[in-house]
């Protein structure tokens, strides 16, 4: 019988496993901590008994509901692991159709209703957004998820998160308030793509000048190596001060070679060495200027990307 009904077997195991991990991972921020928290309720489910089992009438839901769970509990102690962290601890950054699904994808949602959702639709899997919700309580976080990521009813989340259905549907709308803050609505695709595209060019040609004039006056850049590997350990703040950081990092490397290409929130930059992904630069762009630059240097979470072709 399939995980749609009352199991995780048979046809459609895979993606109903791919699914969870693309909930988990939007939650957590890491591949890893996702896959780890799918099997821990994988493995309970197959702790219930014949009876147990034979009475979830939805096992996908089942799955769901104790991922979730298991997740709220990570969150509630990754800001304690965080603070122990070396450097600035940022997500990890996937390449394009990792995740597929999310708003949309449940039955008997309707198209986005405002500008707002567009920005959940495109990026609840880019660095920019995931950044946001690291500024939200664990239950706020996965209320937001649960409800304008994966179209779930408040009541169904009131009771993984252990709150009345009214206060979290507060909570997905405090968590709304935070993203409307902090994000903004970002540029269509294509003037993305340019500003995007423009960086790297500047980047690779070492022409400060025309980086710094992609950059807003308060761009703020933050680098994740993890302690693996050097890294900013504090936030490089003004176009001046990122521009000639950026050169001079690139300078100190000059086998890397900075290539836009697309993750599964938008157009990245990765730097690569000999064919190999060293590091992933995401970007925020806000009325055609970069005023958010985040460096993913930690080699534990580049692993999901493979040798570019070209």
């Amino acid at each position: 019988m399939g995980v749609g009904q009352a199991g995780p077997h048979g046809e459609g195991a895979a993606a109903e496993r791919r699914r969870l991990v693309g909930l988990a991972y939007r939650m957590l921020g890491t591949v890893g901590e996702a896959e780890e928290a799918v099997q821990e309720a994988y493995l309970r489910w197959y702790r219930l008994g014949e009876a147990e089992r034979a009475a979830v009438a939805n096992g996908a839901g089942w799955l769901t509901r104790v991922t979730s769970r298991i997740c709220l509990d990570v969150l509630g102690s990754a800001r304690v692991r965080r603070e122990r962290y070396v450097g600035p601890w940022l997500p990890e950054p996937v390449p394009q159709g990792s995740f597929p699904g999310g708003v949309g994808s449940a039955p008997g949602r309707s198209a986005p209703r405002d500008p707002l959702d567009q920005v959940v639709e495109d990026e609840s899997v880019g660095t920019a957004l995931l950044v946001v919700m690291e500024s939200m309580t664990p239950a706020e976080r996965v209320a937001f998820i649960l409800h304008d990521v994966f179209a779930m009813p408040f009541a169904e989340i009131a009771e993984i998160v252990g709150r009345s259905t009214d206060a979290t549907r507060q909570l997905a709308s405090s968590a709304r308030r935070r993203v409307r803050e902090e994000r903004g609505l970002p540029l269509d695709r294509a003037a993305y793509a340019h500003v995007v595209t423009a960086f790297a060019r500047a980047c690779r040609e070492g022409d400060l000048g025309a980086l710094a004039v992609s950059l807003d006056p308060t761009v703020t850049l933050r680098s994740d190596g993890g302690g693996a590997v050097r890294a900013a350990l504090n936030p490089i703040t003004g176009a001046p001060k990122v521009a000639r950081f950026l050169l001079g990092v690139l300078d100190r490397r000059p086998d890397v070679r900075p290539v836009p290409r697309m993750a599964s929130g938008g157009p990245v930059i990765l730097l690569l060495r000999d064919g190999a992904v060293t590091g992933v630069i995401s970007l925020l762009v806000d009325e055609g200027r970069i005023t958010r630059v985040w460096i993913q240097w930690n080699p534990a979470k580049l692993t999901r990307w493979p040798e570019p072709s070209t």
